[in-house]
């Protein structure tokens, strides 16, 4: 199969450099993983009478309101908390996009990460409960 030791030594560094360079993806993987869960997302509204942070999977984990709240109905309160909330999950997909543009630039499979991700947070906001 091999026509001489030069090929095959040659197939063999191909091999070994193939070898490294996914060991090295993996490891870059493995960071990303390991700062993405570290990620949280926040908005609040443009008055700051609402503030919201969402974690890294863009679930609620905070929730502050102010005083100035209690003077408004409920059903406005309740709508600029899931505005608020998407507007986290926004800031949270930036931060994201920013992570894995550093550990893979513009390789494909970053881009994939971002789809993904952005895939999921606007999959969970579904249509707004607020009005009910």
């Amino acid at each position: 199969m091999w026509a001489d030791d030069a090929a095959l030594d040659a197939a063999g560094r191909r091999l070994d450099e193939w070898e490294s360079s996914l060991a090295e993806r993996a490891e870059r993987a493995k960071t990303l993983s390991t700062r993405m869960r570290e990620l949280t997302g926040t908005a609040h509204t443009p008055d700051r009478t609402v503030q919201v942070t969402v974690d890294s999977a863009g679930l609620l984990i905070d929730l502050w309101l102010d005083e100035r709240t209690r003077q408004q109905p409920a059903a406005r309160t309740a709508q600029r908390i899931v505005d608020t909330t998407r507007a986290a999950r926004t800031d949270l997909l930036r931060q994201v996009a920013e992570v894995t543009a550093e550990s893979f630039g513009d390789d494909a499979s970053a881009q994939a990460i971002i789809d993904s991700y952005r895939s999921r947070l606007s999959r969970d906001q579904g249509p707004s409960d607020a009005r009910r």
